[in-house]
């Protein structure tokens, strides 16, 4: 099994509920003679209403710019562009953000294709996954520029459906981070990028591994290329996704200038810069992905799935034991733990995460449904206003898991992972040792190419190698009732990046399932934080 905040602007917690759009000129063709040189004066001015976490409406006037290729080669135009809003002015007050910090907002869900072409303003990519929204491949679901009724809901474990890219805060509701980044004063980009499920009449994948992390590192060179002509700070890029997205914002995070990369940059056309940033935001990352059955079945394993019934016992088992090695061979240390294994991970993340995410949760209810909380969870001891209870106990409450094993290198290659390793006119790849042997013989190794595009997909790796030119500024989140992946993933991501010494917030939610963002304000203002910046006026 081998290897395997802000001032002057409000803090923004919702998004937009109307948008009307004002006059203002065309927007032109940013890349004529294929020259790579933003166009400043190719904009949309738009008017748009934005509502914040407190329920308070802000009228934002901005700049949008739309759907500029942003290499001179492109494979295929409509995902290979990005969208750019600039605020010029939040409530009738002019706004400079020619420092801004820019946040690049990808839309990325399931490493499926996304595009912004159709946008019509700020926050206009598909959204996917979401309660009452459509879930189809790419371009399907609710635009983020809609949003769900009063009565939508989340799923019952409080999140967006597997492969969703959706983003869902604590009352079931859309949260767009453009559009709070937009009315926080900040420059928003929000990049497209190919996607595992496209394919050409010729019935050849071009959006495989490791497509979409290129065309994000190129939207980013593109940025920085342009330093001095696009507004916002150039060197203060920071990052956001949710589920594969958020796996890709990690490692835009972590693999900032890494030559690996230049051969697939260089075929696209991108920018001759740099494609480090400065920060990365990371929602349930869909990461390290070689490692990942093995990390699910750690975490999930005696869990049922939803029928009522157990997976395959003795694959799980299997798959548990070959976790021990991985963990152990990350050589992670924590205080009051030291070196944490797979013996005492679980404890760990306990410690580390859970208690505290219940605390938090508890402490913030009233009385009364605090005691009814703990009357119909009573697996929690609480005690000076601190919750305590067992791993075991946990995994009890979470309840069941959303994924068969394993997880993400199936069997009958019917995961979206198989198709994101794809190649060719192939769709779908085993990509682990593990599954390839199940299906084949003992001696079976992954195809030649595909060790090299692991790595190309991991931010684990980057970060193992001590990446110099990777980002020192990490936001990491993720729902204790998230089971698309290992709590463990988020952890050791997290873990890592502490043993480095970079700066690192991460929390995880409690009883909130995929895609949830309970502290979407707060995240603007750590932004703010990490940058230095304050709106001017």
């Amino acid at each position: 099994m081998g290897i395997g905040a802000t001032a002057g602007v409000a803090a923004a917690g919702g998004f937009a509920l109307s948008a009307q759009a004002s006059g203002g000129s065309a927007a032109k063709a940013s890349n004529a003679s294929g020259a790579l040189v933003f166009d400043k004066d190719a904009y949309t001015e738009l008017t748009t209403t934005i509502t914040d976490a407190a329920g308070d409406d802000h009228e934002v006037k901005y700049h949008f710019y739309k759907a500029i290729t942003y290499v001179t080669k492109p494979v295929d135009e409509k995902y290979q562009s990005l969208n750019i809003s600039v605020p010029v002015a939040i409530d009738g007050r002019t706004v400079d953000a020619t420092g801004a910090p820019i946040l690049l907002a990808n839309a990325v869900g399931g490493y499926m294709p996304s595009s912004v072409a159709d946008a019509t303003g700020v926050g206009g990519t598909a959204m996917t996954g979401a309660p009452g929204a459509a879930t189809g491949g790419a371009g399907a679901g609710a635009s983020a520029s809609a949003a769900p009724s009063a009565s939508a809901s989340a799923s019952a474990s409080g999140g967006v459906q597997s492969g969703g890219n959706a983003m869902l805060d604590g009352r079931g509701e859309m949260v767009d981070l453009g559009k709070l980044a937009l009315v926080t004063g900040y420059v928003v980009v929000e990049p497209g990028a190919r996607g595992r499920t496209l394919v050409d009449s010729s019935g050849t994948y071009y959006g495989t591994a490791p497509a979409a992390i290129v065309d994000l590192k190129a939207a980013v060179r593109y940025l920085r290329a342009n330093k001095g002509r696009i507004p916002g700070n150039t060197d203060r890029i920071v990052s956001s996704g949710t589920s594969a997205g958020g796996a890709l914002s990690a490692l835009l995070g972590a693999s900032g200038d890494s030559p690996l990369y230049d051969t697939y940059l260089k075929e696209i056309g991108a920018a001759d810069a740099s494609d480090a940033i400065f920060a990365s935001g990371d929602w349930c990352p869909i990461a390290d992905l070689e490692h990942a059955d093995m990390a699910y079945e750690w975490n999930w394993g005696a869990n049922e799935l939803s029928s009522g019934s157990l997976v395959d016992q003795a694959v799980s088992k299997e798959l548990t034991t070959a976790f021990a090695d991985h963990q152990a061979s990350l050589k992670l240390r924590a205080k009051g733990f030291g070196t944490v294994t797979a013996r005492n991970l679980d404890a760990y993340l306990v410690r580390t995460y859970l208690e505290p995410s219940a605390t938090k949760y508890l402490a913030a209810l009233s009385d009364t449904a605090r005691a009814a909380y703990l009357a119909a969870n009573t697996f929690i001891t609480w005690s000076g206003g601190r919750a305590t209870f067992s791993w075991k106990d946990f995994l009890t409450h979470v309840g069941a898991r959303k994924k068969d094993a394993p997880a993400f290198d199936a069997f009958d290659l019917s995961s979206g992972e198989n198709n994101l390793f794809g190649t060719g006119t192939t769709k779908a790849r085993h990509f682990t040792p593990y599954s390839l042997r199940h299906e084949g013989s003992s001696g079976a190794r992954p195809a030649g190419d595909l060790p090299a595009k692991i790595d190309l997909m991991n931010p684990m790796y980057f970060i193992g190698k001590h990446h110099p030119g990777r980002s020192k500024h990490w936001w990491i989140r993720v729902g204790t009732k998230d089971s698309d992946t290992s709590l463990s993933v988020v952890g050791n991501l997290a873990l890592s990046l502490e043993n480095l010494g970079d700066d690192v917030d991460a929390f995880m939610y409690w009883d909130a399932g995929h895609g949830s963002n309970e502290d979407p304000a707060d995240f603007m203002a750590w932004i703010a934080k990490v940058t230095g910046y304050r709106v001017k006026k």
